[in-house]
């Protein structure tokens, strides 16, 4: 199969068309500026407010570096946390400028004034990066509106949009500016091998094909579950939400978190389940505490039979034992969420355990796919970045498109 039938397959996936939709592979960047919507909502330490963790920067360099060096400028658009009137100092792009600057080995330009953006812009010359201040300071971002997305427009003339993380947002930045570019609005690197590495999963996973849901709240997670009971041969069920499904078997779980309003929906979980033939894994036991906090009192119980005053925040070790095996025998698998409170090392073992097994699952030859937030959170903190196959930068983005919803982002580019 030829390249361009490969990627026709994989857009038809998503229910888009290669014949309107370029990538910049193909495209001539010659004397080109390029508008680029990243995705550099990165973590700073709270202490030097230098960038804490650079992966999604570093994620973008590819696509940057490919248009610099084949004679494009580039006007780069990114958010930055969730400012609510306006600037704020501690939302500030300008705190990311070297980092930016040290990972594409040339000098980044800052310009935070939105109104003195285009002269700016039509300044850069081929090679030269700039890139303006946080999107979201200005209203008309979160609003899609228009106005705001033609400002935008005016500062190059081709658009990349290469921030997964946000293409599940219909904001100005990331679908209302592709309007401008009918015949110059393209996919970046980035974006092109998250939507390759989850048509793997959704479309042409080998099995048995595992899922690993964790995470506090069976409310975040129902949508994704019910779409993989379609597609998974074995589903785990670790974190809080596991407690709801617990109760709904009419475990006793103590003070552990409970969505009284989902028993229902978990109901209707488990019968879907048995007429697909998908094993619904839950803990055996669980490692319970006294109070939410790290140095709580702890012991391990049955999960379905925790003491009054207690509260399930990590898994058991037989629960750890009884998902390795599962885990252990799959060819494919998806992971999002942790099973525990792994943020604090009393109870940082279960979730770390599942990392370990799904790191030797992919070194027997399993696809891994981690889905960004606290499951890729997880994955850095115990140093397995490298032993898995894939680690998504869109938490939000991959879960919408696991619960089979399409993502403005990704429509707009069609």
């Amino acid at each position: 199969m030829c390249f361009i039938d490969f990627k026709q397959n994989l857009f038809n996936s998503f229910g888009l068309k290669l014949a309107v939709m370029k990538g910049i592979d193909s495209y001539d960047f010659h004397g080109k500026r390029a508008i680029v919507r990243v995705d550099f909502n990165v973590p700073l330490d709270k202490t030097t407010n230098l960038v804490q963790d650079d992966k999604r920067i570093r994620a973008a360099i590819p696509t940057i570096k490919h248009i610099l060096s084949h004679g494009g400028s580039v006007v780069l658009l990114s958010h930055f946390g969730r400012p609510k009137n306006g600037p704020e100092a501690k939302f500030s792009l300008s705190q990311i400028v070297d980092t930016v600057s040290d990972l594409l080995s040339c000098p980044v330009a800052f310009c935070e004034d939105f109104n003195e953006a285009p002269s700016r812009a039509a300044a850069l010359v081929s090679g030269q990066v700039m890139l303006l201040e946080n999107v979201r300071f200005h209203p008309g971002e979160t609003q899609g509106d228009l106005d705001f997305a033609s400002l935008l427009a005016s500062l190059g003339n081709c658009y990349v949009n290469d921030a997964f993380g946000s293409a599940h947002r219909a904001h100005a930045s990331t679908t209302q500016i592709a309007t401008f570019f009918p015949n110059d609005r393209m996919m970046g690197f980035l974006m092109e091998a998250e939507l390759l590495n989850a048509k793997r999963v959704l479309k042409t996973p080998s099995r048995p094909f595992t899922a690993i849901v964790g995470g506090a709240k069976v409310s975040d997670k129902v949508l994704i579950i019910e779409n993989l009971l379609n597609i998974a041969s074995d589903i785990i069920i670790g974190g809080g939400m596991a407690y709801t499904f617990a109760k709904a078997q009419g475990g006793e779980i103590g003070n552990s978190l409970f969505e009284a309003d989902r028993i229902e929906v978990v109901l209707d979980i488990f019968k879907k389940a048995k007429e697909l033939g998908v094993s619904i894994h839950l803990p055996l036991d669980s490692v319970v505490a006294d109070s939410f906090s790290e140095d709580a009192r702890t012991q391990t119980v049955d999960t379905h039979h925790i003491p009054e005053g207690w509260m399930g925040l990590d898994i058991g070790p037989a629960a750890i034992q009884q998902f390795q095996e599962v885990i252990l025998k799959s060819k494919t698998i998806l992971w999002n969420g942790p099973m525990g409170v792994f943020e604090w090392n009393s109870f940082a073992r279960g979730t770390k355990e599942i990392a370990l097994s799904v790191a030797t699952a992919t070194e027997q030859g399993a696809f891994s796919l981690i889905g960004g937030g606290d499951s890729a959170a997880a994955i850095a903190k115990f140093g397995l970045a490298t032993k898995v196959s894939y680690i998504s930068t869109g938490g939000g983005a991959l879960l919408e498109l696991f619960e089979g919803k399409s993502l403005p982002g990704i429509q707009a580019l069609d």
